[in-house]
């Protein structure tokens, strides 16, 4: 999930480096290391999706996101025939009560990772490359991780919604596309509207004609009329992935392809919100990301030892790359800024809630 290479050279690097790790650091646009950039967002502009978003970057890069939703009956119920034999007959026994149990299960609004599919389209990259499939997986891992969204595909015990989100990214990417993708994605499952049910709950489903009377998947707080008396699970927002970058010391937010170049550290950290109130979010994944510097080796240092390499340190003013892994305290520190109340996490998901 590499960037393309940025055309600095090692003095240039060096500079960057040295501002970055300044207390307080400077960054090239002047930003604050928790600032975001300006960004362009639209939702409901594709008529035959259930949700549909598009969102561009500061930087050009642009993604387009659409939710379907379709009915599905439940697979897997009153399928185990444990009559066939008689070794097989507690077997089967217990097969039903299991099935029994899940049927319950459904009935109380408890859905499967399986209803979620997530698909992404790159510019030049093939449906089963390696980055592309990475990425699905990733905006996969934290929708199902947080667990509101799949419950809430739930119709009866018998049948459910399955959800198809299809991404595209429109430009080639400058930096990790994996936040402009959930960012997307997010915005898309926010302004999704499933049909209003006219049906009983046992029953098989019926739905509303009228696009008017249908409910969205995502509640907001003003669904509610009586405030004062919210549901317990308001408001619910789906999960969002987060790029974190250190340099040095210091922890920075919505890193510019320059600032990537000379990043010691990488994290993807996906946060949600909490079910019922309470201070910070939900940490729901985190991944490490090898930065651009520790992608490939400069020729020097093809074919040598390590030791020699280390003895002999680096030139004054030519940049290069950190050796070893991440400080402890800053990869807390990274995540803590993600998660706790009033951080970058929850200013995040309040600026994305202005759109919906």
């Amino acid at each position: 999930m590499a960037p393309p290479p940025t055309p600095l050279s090692p003095s240039e690097l060096s500079y960057l480096h040295t501002s970055l790790s300044l207390h307080p650091p400077i960054r090239p646009d002047a930003r604050s290391p928790t600032s975001f950039r300006p960004l362009v967002a639209e939702t409901d502009l594709l008529p035959a999706a259930n949700g549909s978003a598009r969102l561009c970057f500061a930087d050009g890069t642009e993604a387009i996101a659409g939710v379907k939703a379709e009915v599905e009956k439940v697979q897997g119920l009153g399928n185990v025939r444990w009559y066939d034999n008689m070794d097989a007959e507690m077997g089967g026994i217990e097969e039903s009560e299991r099935d029994g149990e899940q049927e319950g299960e459904r009935g109380k609004g408890v859905g499967e990772d399986k209803w979620i599919e997530v698909t992404v389209d790159m510019p030049g990259q093939r449906d089963d490359d390696a980055m592309v499939v990475f990425l699905a997986q990733m905006i996969h891992e934290g929708l199902v991780a947080d667990g509101g969204l799949k419950n809430r595909l739930v119709i009866n015990a018998r049948w459910h919604w399955r959800l198809y989100i299809d991404i595209l990214l429109l430009s080639p990417p400058h930096t990790y596309p994996l936040p402009l993708l959930s960012l997307t994605t997010h915005l898309a499952l926010l302004s999704t509207r499933l049909p209003a049910p006219i049906s009983n709950h046992d029953e098989d489903p019926l739905f509303n004609d009228d696009w008017d009377a249908s409910s969205p998947l995502y509640p907001s707080s003003d669904t509610y009329p009586d405030a004062k008396t919210p549901p317990q699970s308001s408001p619910a927002r789906p999960p969002i992935t987060l790029l974190v970058i250190s340099v040095g010391d210091n922890v920075f937010f919505d890193a510019s392809r320059e600032e990537l170049a000379v990043a010691d550290a990488v994290l993807a950290v996906t946060v949600g919100a909490p079910s019922s109130p309470s201070t910070g979010l939900n940490l729901l994944a985190v991944r490490t990301i090898d930065p651009p510097s520790r992608l490939s080796a400069s020729a020097a240092e093809v074919g040598r030892a390590g030791a020699e390499i280390d003895a002999e340190g680096g030139k004054e003013g030519v940049w290069k790359a950190s050796k070893g892994g991440m400080k402890r305290r800053v990869l807390a520190r990274m995540v803590q800024m993600c998660v706790e109340g009033g951080g970058v996490g929850e200013e995040v998901l309040g600026g994305l809630g202005e759109f919906s």
